[in-house]
This record gives C-alpha cells, structure tokens and sequence, in this order.
C-alpha cells in the first residue's frame, strides 16, 4: 500500500493533566508524535508515568487538556469519530462477559452492528488466534493465555486500522505471553494494522519497530542499543 494511502493519528503539542485530590498532576507536556498504519510502536516507562493514558489519547477515548489528536486519511484530516471505528482494543484484564462463550464474546460486537455472518467471521477469528477447540468454552473455563486470544479476536474481528494493547502480556506466564505477542504481531502484520502497546515486558517491547519511554515526565524514543542498556527498568 502507497504510504500516501495510510492512515496517521498525529499528536501535536499535547499536554494532559488529571485532578488528585486539591491538586492537578500533570502526565506530560508538548508531546508530539505520529502513528502510522502498519508500523508497530511500545510505549515502556514507571507506573503512574501516562502511558495507559496515553494510549487512551491517541485512540481518541479521552481528549487531550491541550494540544490536538487528528486523525489523517491520505493525509487529510476526517473525524475522530471515524477513528474509533478504525480501532481495536486489547486489555490487560481482557474484559469477556463471564456468561458468554469465546464465540459469542467475539460475535458479539458484530452482532451490535448488525453484522448478518457475526457468528461465522467470529468462528474464523477464533481459528485465526488458535482457539478453534474452544467456541463454545466460557471465560472461566479458559486459561488467562486462552481468554487473552479470545479478547485479541474481539479486537481484531472488524480489521481495524489500529491495535492499541495496554499491558496485554501482564497477567500471563512467559510461555502464554510469547504466544499471545506471536499472534498480535502476526495478525496485525497480515491485516496492514498499526501495534501500539503499553508494556513492561522488555521482550515485548523489543519486537517493537520505534520503541517509546517515558522517564521523569520526559517522553522519548528508544534506540535498540539504549533499550538493551534500560531493559531492566521497564
């Protein structure tokens, strides 16, 4: 795909602070990146430093206290309400309705946009991230690697031009984590998507094509040699 074909979410100049209590804390100041469709990005630094916050940002979910977030298709701003149609999202916690099976957590969003194959584009997703043996399993039966797949499926099921995960290996064993980074890596690969990923994990985050830190309010990018040297930090 020509890159004058891409889709970009530009930040320009963007500060964010939230309330705590009697006072304002203020995240970061005058950040300015690109993400581009079908380069991967991880975002690595302390708790508390905005990287959740700032996923949250370029997704759109949240506006910035100054600054701006545009959304660009050949290279011409649209809406950010198309962005979050152009988005899939991976938490940490995986978020399945406990009543539901991997089928029909996976469907569901289709079925919610009146999608008349919802149950046959699910089924193939589930194939895709491995859980094939699994539809009609429900998230307590399924171990956190096997929920993890199933919640990626979600995200993925409308080919969204963008993946944001926060924290998506956090609460897996390294085995299941290699797995899950395997299948988001791959799916996003095939598909032309975007990976953005919020981690700790310094393997995950060297997979990554740009890699981000925050350190002390400052937020800037990693160089291979500097992440081997700062790995144990993340």
């Amino acid at each position: 795909m020509p890159r004058s074909a891409l889709s970009t979410i530009a930040l320009t100049n963007v500060s964010h602070t939230f309330n705590h209590h009697t006072h304002q804390v203020q995240l970061f100041q005058q950040l300015s990146l690109c993400i581009e469709q079908g380069q991967s990005y991880a975002i690595t630094g302390p708790s508390g430093s905005g990287k959740s916050s700032l996923l949250m940002l370029m997704a759109g979910l949240e506006q910035p206290t100054t600054g701006q977030v545009a959304y660009l298709q050949h290279w011409r701003s649209v809406p950010l309400a198309q962005l979050r149609q152009d988005i899939g999202f991976v938490f940490q916690q995986f978020h399945l309705l406990p009543e539901l099976t991997a089928l029909h957590n996976v469907a569901l969003p289709l079925k919610l946009r009146g999608e008349k194959n919802a149950e046959a584009t699910a089924s193939a997703w589930l194939e895709k991230v491995g859980l094939g043996h699994r539809f009609h399993h429900k998230p307590q039966q399924l171990s956190g690697g096997e929920q993890q797949r199933a919640a990626i499926a979600r995200a993925l099921v409308f080919e969204p031009k963008f993946i944001f995960a926060d924290e998506p290996t956090g609460n897996l064993d390294s085995k299941s984590a290699a797995d899950v980074a395997d299948i988001l890596f791959a799916c996003c690969q095939q598909n032309g998507a975007a990976l953005v990923m919020v981690t700790h994990n310094p393997q995950l985050a060297a997979r990554a094509q740009q890699v981000f830190t925050f350190n002390n309010g400052n937020f800037a990018l990693l160089e291979k040699a500097q992440m081997e040297v700062q790995g144990a930090s993340y």
